[in-house]
């Protein structure tokens, strides 16, 4: 099992999973984070930490597509360590349902 980032962080990306996290596995897009599988560790530390409810365990159904999406992107983005400030229009993305398709950007992040 291995931790998934989902849709729900699209256009929020809080970081705050990036502060708790003991290996240090997220990367950054630009605008939202992913969680390298082969690097994560099962903890669980970073789940309760997000505002958006954008992290959950592999093992529930439908995240299928957020794995494939976690793994690819978790080898070209850069690592991020560091908890930086949320865009300042997260909130009104918070719970909007379709992000992946209107907003998902394949660009990397700054990283650290």
């Amino acid at each position: 099992m291995t931790y998934v980032v989902n849709e729900s962080c699209i256009k929020c990306k809080y970081m705050d999973c990036v502060e708790v996290c003991p290996v240090d596995c997220f990367y950054e897009g630009e605008n939202m984070l992913v969680i390298h599988p082969d690097e994560c560790i099962d903890c669980g530390v970073c789940e309760p930490e997000c505002p958006a409810d954008a992290i959950k365990p592999d093992t529930e159904p439908g995240l299928e597509k957020w794995l494939e999406i976690n793994t690819e992107f978790s080898k070209v983005w850069p690592n991020i360590t560091v908890k930086r400030d949320a865009p300042a229009d997260a909130k009104d993305f918070e719970g909007v349902p379709g992000k992946f398709a209107k907003f998902f950007s394949p660009e990397p992040g700054s990283g650290d």
